[in-house]
Formats: structure tokens, sequence, C-alpha cells
């Protein structure tokens, strides 16, 4: 019996400061209830069948509402609920911003044999992020150890590591360092910066989505952001192309980068 919802922000976390509240057609209030710390909410009092109007407001977002049909059996389904940030291209405020390695992932995905992905991360990063008044101006520095990379299986991490690929002996660091930042959407940024791999320069943009700013236990301030981009491999003269039947490569042409990233305001993350 009840209602029950799902409040998330449009990258798809949890609301939890969320309330509900559901109003019957003549305008009176019916339940009022807070999401937990998952974005559900769950209530146990019956309705009567018919429409009701739902309403979720979270501060720091834009109210939702939507419409919910409880049936017979005094039960509705109102489904996931999105919240849009009010302001929606606001980033985290002015200063320094320090990756958080140990909060934070850089993963890759590859196409194998044209059928299944290759999943890999990098083990050693690090990156400073420095926001400006002028949001454009803002900028991105990071550095990747090369040889930290790991799939899962260390034949394959040693192949990844030679010549072949990301040849680490020649080319220990993989770095990044960005140019501007051009809005491109409610909480979407593009990023524009140079990745140097395997001893070649080239423009990358990264498709930003920021996810939040909130206190952290340490006494200190965190924002979250995920960033994906797509490389060619060619691009940066790794061109290794084992070819199997059909003319199939067993490695795919493209890499699909994801990132996922906590931030630190200040130059220092805590305890260090």
């Amino acid at each position: 019996m009840g209602l029950r919802a799902q409040v998330r922000t449009r990258d798809g976390w949890a609301v939890q400061h969320a309330v509900m509240t559901v109003t019957d057609m003549t305008g009176t209030q019916v339940i009022r209830a807070a999401a937990d710390e998952e974005g559900s909410v769950r209530t146990d009092a019956p309705l009567s069948p018919g429409p009701y109007t739902v309403i979720v407001t979270a501060a720091g977002y834009t109210p939702a509402a939507s419409t919910a049909f409880v049936t017979a059996t005094g039960r509705a389904e109102a489904g996931t609920v999105v919240l849009a940030r009010q302001g929606g291209v606001e980033l985290p405020p002015p200063g320094i911003w320090t990756l958080d390695p140990a909060h934070s992932s850089v993963a890759a995905v590859a196409q194998h044999l044209g059928i299944s992905s290759v999943h890999g991360r990098f083990l050693e990063f690090g990156g400073r992020i420095e926001i400006a008044e002028d949001l454009e101006k803002s900028r991105v520095e990071a550095v990747i150890g090369a040889a930290s990379i790991d799939t899962g299986n260390g034949m394959r991490d040693g192949h990844l590591k030679s010549p072949d690929f990301l040849d680490v002996e020649r080319f220990p660091e993989i770095r990044y360092s960005s140019t501007g930042v051009v809005p491109a959407g409610p909480d979407r940024w593009t990023v524009r910066g140079e990745l140097s791999l395997h001893g070649v320069a080239r423009e990358v943009d990264l498709d930003l989505s920021y996810l939040g700013t909130g206190p952290d236990p340490w006494g200190g301030v965190r924002a979250a952001f995920r960033a994906t981009a797509e490389l060619r491999r060619d691009d940066f003269a790794m061109n290794y192309n084992q070819v199997v039947q059909a003319g199939i490569s067993a490695i795919g042409a493209t890499l699909r980068v994801e990132l996922d990233v906590q931030a630190v305001r200040g130059k220092r993350l805590p305890g260090v």
C-alpha cells in the first residue's frame, strides 16, 4: 500500500534530502515523506483509488511535479523522479580542487574480437582542477602512470605495456592539460584540452558532467564529476592490429575513456 518513488539527479545519483508531497485532486495534502539515503520514498498509508499530484522538492533543485494513479489496492508507483539542479550550469566554488585517487577511477574500454569489450583501469594518477571566476577559463591538469594499467590479466597487461601499445619504458606518463571549458547543457560541459599519450600530443575533448558538491567526514568539501572521451589508437601511433578470421581486428580501433572523479577543495588532500 501507499506510494513508491525513486528520486535521482540527471546522472543517476540519489537525492537524499528530497521531500515528496502528495495531494488529491482538491489540492488537499494526503502524504508528505522524505527520501532515504538511497533516494527512495516509501509510504505505507493506503490511498483511495484515483489520480494524485506528486510534487518532489529538494534544496538546490528545481521542483518536479507529476501525476500518479492509485489502483484499487491502494498502491501507486511514481517511478523515478528526476530533479535538475537550479541554475543548471553552476560549477563548484572558484579555487583549486585536488583529485582524490582513493575515491576516483580512470578506466578505459576497448572492443575485443568485434563481439565484446575489455575493461581496464589505471591505478596511479593525480591532478587538480582550477575553477576560475570566469568559468570558461577553468583548467584541468592530470597525469597518469602508464605502467599502472590493470585489466585483470597479467599477460594482457604486459602486452599493453609493451611497444605495441603504451611502451611504458619510453613513455611512462600520460598527461592531460585543458585549454578551456564550454557549457554544453544543464550540468554538462565540454572540456577542451591536449592529451599526451605514447609520445603523441592530440587535442581531446572531455564530455563532463558535474554531479554535485558537499562536505566530507574529514572536514573538507568535495566535488564529483563524471567525464568520457573517445580516442582512436592510430591517432597516438598505437597501430598494433592482429587480424582474426573474416578480417575482424582482435582489438578495436577506438578506446572509450571513462572518468569518475572526486576532488577535494584545496591544494592538499586530508592527512597529506
